[in-house]
């Protein structure tokens, strides 16, 4: 038996051999076991696993920013909001309509060439029904109209004109913020799969490559890197989620990013870094997360 201690930083390991071999299998085999995933932070598309407990009022605060919850909705909670709200809206304004005509007996005299309806040649609630949505969509076949005899009727059109232009400007402007969101856009912003750490210009660095696979172009891009880990503080208070900054070259500008090509992010590992004090199997086992946050305008959209 023989072994091999090799050096990492100021941690070694050791590797036992034999003469069969037999030894190198089995670490081989040790190594080849995979590693349990840990549970992320942040997960690689942007969404953050957080959630809140023991809040007071959560749902009446979501509620307060209604607008805000709509767009963070998932699509098909929007497209579901979208259809039931315009739904009953519909079925409630047509009610309205069949209910004018029923209270005044227009129902009964439709066919009644010497009386003036409310509304003409409603019928039912079918018919109700197409003249609101004739006059919401400003279709106008010309055939149900309403008339000058039903005041209540002139109300009520007052009324759906304005409940109809709240209901568009709110659904339709809510779709819209959605839809021209610029989340898609970071599909095609590409991160490299590992970050290394190497030496590069006599200094230990970490290192990670991002490109944009687009032709158009990332305005005013700027790149940050925040280093979550769990720390205790001197005087016993134990933080879970202490962010750090590692610094990727804000005191040269070199977070101020031309991505016209891949460009390689590097951190120097220095005496104010956090890896400092770190060898690489404590790297290897410590509990911690780098969060890079990649921020510019989109040349096309402006967003």
């Amino acid at each position: 038996m023989s072994a091999l201690r090799r050096k990492f930083g100021d941690d070694y390991q050791v590797v036992t051999t034999s003469s069969s071999g037999s030894g190198f299998h089995q670490q081989q085999a040790a190594a080849a076991a995979p590693r349990r995933k840990r549970q992320r932070f942040v997960d690689k598309n942007g969404r953050c696993n957080v959630q809140h407990g023991n809040l007071g009022s959560e749902t009446s605060r979501y509620l307060s920013d209604l607008f805000t919850t709509l767009v963070d909705l998932k699509w098909r909670w929007n497209l579901f909001i979208f259809i039931l709200t315009y739904t009953v809206a519909w079925l409630f304004m047509a009610s309205m309509w069949w209910l004018i005509a029923y209270m005044r007996g227009d129902l009964n005299k439709a066919h009644d060439d010497n009386y003036t309806p409310c509304v003409a040649n409603v019928y039912n609630f079918p018919s109700a029904f197409l003249f609101f949505i004739e006059t919401e969509a400003t279709i106008g076949y010309g055939y149900r109209y309403i008339t000058d005899k039903c005041p209540e009727g002139i109300i009520l059109f007052l009324f759906q004109s304005i409940l109809g232009s709240i209901v568009d400007a709110f659904l339709i402007g809510c779709m819209f913020i959605k839809m021209s969101q610029p989340k898609k856009r970071a599909e095609t912003l590409m991160f490299s799969e590992h970050a290394v750490i190497s030496m590069r210009d006599g200094k230990l660095t970490l290192m990670f490559r991002v490109g944009n696979l687009r032709n158009s172009h990332m305005v005013s891009a700027q790149i940050r890197c925040k280093l979550l880990k769990s720390r205790q503080t001197p005087e016993g208070e134990f933080l879970p989620l202490d962010q750090l900054e590692l610094d990727v070259g804000f005191s040269t500008g070199a977070d101020q990013l031309f991505l016209v090509s891949p460009l390689t992010i590097c951190h120097v590992i220095d005496a104010k870094s956090p890896f400092y004090d770190l060898s690489q199997r404590s790297m290897q086992t410590e509990q911690f997360e780098i969060v890079v946050i990649l921020e510019g305008i989109v040349e096309t959209t402006g967003e």
